[in-house]
């Protein structure tokens, strides 16, 4: 499914369907396109008013790195929860293990984040994922990480 088929419709409301991260945490806007069992492009906008810019620096606001890294796995996270079909059901998505991360290039106010997400491997209900964050095609962070498909703890 694609933006630019004019068919592809993944709005906020299914991100909210497909996630539990709620303000501040949600750091998906919109997905241009998933292709199930294979690949997500999400994004996040990067507005100045983030919780996270009045201490990461002020003068100087740039989006930590972890949180890049949350980005991708919560675009990671829509891509398992819709290859799966469990929208809705309140199945989780948590992080295993984090490898090969770095950092390339600053993050600040006023940028679109683009964060694509692919899968490496899968086995049962655990994961591999390789994502890359970008703006304007510059890569600002890649990782490969593990994650699992669990309930939510009772």
């Amino acid at each position: 499914m694609s933006e630019d088929s004019g068919a592809f419709a993944y709005d906020i409301h299914k991100i909210l369907k497909a996630l539990p991260h709620r303000y501040p945490m949600l750091l998906v806007d919109k997905v241009r396109s998933l292709e199930l069992g294979e690949r997500i492009h999400a994004v996040k906008a990067v507005s100045f008013n983030e919780d996270f810019f009045q201490g990461h620096f002020p003068g100087a606001p740039i989006m930590p790195g972890v949180l890049q890294i949350e980005a991708l796995a919560q675009a990671a996270g829509i891509l398992g929860i819709e290859t799966m079909e469990l929208a809705g059901t309140g199945k989780l998505v948590i992080f295993m293990g984090i490898e090969n991360a770095k950092f390339r290039a600053p993050v600040t106010p006023g940028c679109l984040l683009d964060l694509h997400v692919e899968f490496t491997q899968k086995r049962s209900r655990v994961y591999k994922f390789k994502g890359v964050a970008s703006v304007e095609g510059k890569t600002t962070c890649e990782v490969e990480f593990t994650a699992m498909m669990t309930d939510p703890p009772a």
